[in-house]
């Protein structure tokens, strides 16, 4: 006796929905290994230095041709999630250390030392800085001299009968008559981090809350 087997499903052979389904759980296994690569790339990127949004994009751009735009925005929304999260426990590694950022108000240590710097776009023949205090008056004066263009520090010591919360200086580079461009540069202290509009703020012991992106360095 000779037992038929039904090898259709609704006049389609089973081979062949088996196949589509290998086929189906193959691409879903390839989406899923590359969703992994990607937030695991993210999550070890450098903080100051995160991963540009065109090449985000670009990858994005290369699951969706795999799971659709529907599974794309689902996919976005928790990569999104998990890019904050990861950059919001990456920058806990920022509190108590210095960071430099624009900005004229002056740091100074336990020694009563503070300190400032200077941004020049050219070459100046003399470079001069003014100590301020937190009225605005004018309680000292350095004179840096010649200056290539770039990044100049400097050091002043606060008198002890000199308040030393509210400091500030202001900075005049000249070449000859002309005068050249310059940006106050700061330093100051992390005491806090926070996830904000998507991004990451620093809470600053100076400049008090601040943007992630306007920290040129940090020590």
């Amino acid at each position: 006796m000779v037992t038929a087997t039904n090898t259709t499903t609704n006049g389609i052979p089973n081979n062949l929905l088996n196949s589509n389904t290998a086929k189906s759980d193959k691409t879903t296994e390839a989406s899923d290994r590359f969703l992994k690569l990607l937030v695991t790339q993210m999550q070890n990127q450098d903080p100051l230095n995160p991963m540009d949004n065109a090449q985000v994009t670009s990858q994005m751009a290369q699951i969706n041709t795999v799971t659709g735009i529907e599974k794309l925005n689902t996919t976005v929304a928790g990569l999104n999630s998990s890019m904050a999260s990861a950059q919001l426990m990456q920058s806990v590694n920022l509190v108590g250390r210095t960071v430099l950022l624009e900005g004229n108000k002056l740091a100074v240590n336990d020694k009563r030392v503070a300190t400032g710097g200077v941004e020049l776009t050219a070459d100046a023949s003399n470079v001069k800085v003014e100590i301020l205090s937190s009225s605005g008056a004018t309680l000292d004066t350095i004179d840096l001299g010649a200056a290539k263009a770039g990044q100049h520090g400097f050091e002043w010591t606060v008198p002890e009968n000199t308040a030393t919360s509210g400091l500030q200086f202001k900075v005049t580079a000249t070449s000859g008559k002309t005068t050249i461009p310059s940006t106050a540069i700061m330093t100051d202290l992390v005491d806090a981090v926070s996830s904000k509009d998507g991004g990451i703020n620093v809470q600053l012991r100076l400049s008090g809350d601040t943007a992630y992106s306007k920290i040129k360095a940090l020590s």
